[in-house]
C-alpha cells in the first residue's frame, strides 16, 4: 500500500470470494483487518471503503473514456500504450492479482 489509509481486501469482504493477492510491508506498518460485521456496524467504516471504490470506478471510466478518444482520434500506438499501462497499474493497485491486459 502506498498511502496512509489505503485499503485491501475489500472485494473479497464485499463479494463473499475468497483474497485475490497478498500484501507485504516493507517497513513497519500497522493495519486493521475490518470483516461484515465491522461494515454492517460502523456506519463511517463502510462510508470509508464505499468512497474508495467510488473513486477507483471513477478513475477506471475516466481512463476508458481517455482511450477510446485516443483510439476514435487515431493517436500513435505509443500514447495508447502508455494509457493501457496506466490502466494496467490501476488495477494491479485495485488488487488484481494478474494482468487482465496481458495475452499471456
Amino acid at each position: 500500500m502506498s498511502e496512509p489509509g489505503a485499503v485491501f481486501g475489500e472485494l473479497s469482504i464485499l463479494l463473499d470470494q475468497p483474497h485475490t493477492a497478498d500484501v507485504r510491508a516493507l517497513q513497519s506498518s500497522e493495519f486493521y483487518r475490518a470483516n461484515e460485521s465491522l461494515l454492517a456496524q460502523d456506519q463511517l467504516a463502510c462510508i470509508y471503503v464505499a468512497t474508495v471504490l467510488a473513486r477507483r470506478v471513477n478513475n477506471a471510466n475516466r481512463a476508458l473514456i481517455e482511450l477510446k478518444r485516443q483510439l476514435h482520434a487515431g493517436e500513435p500506438q505509443i500514447v495508447i500504450a502508455e494509457t493501457i499501462a496506466e490502466i494496467d497499474c490501476s488495477l494491479v493497485y485495485a488488487g488484481y492479482p494478474f494482468n487482465p491486459l496481458s495475452r499471456h
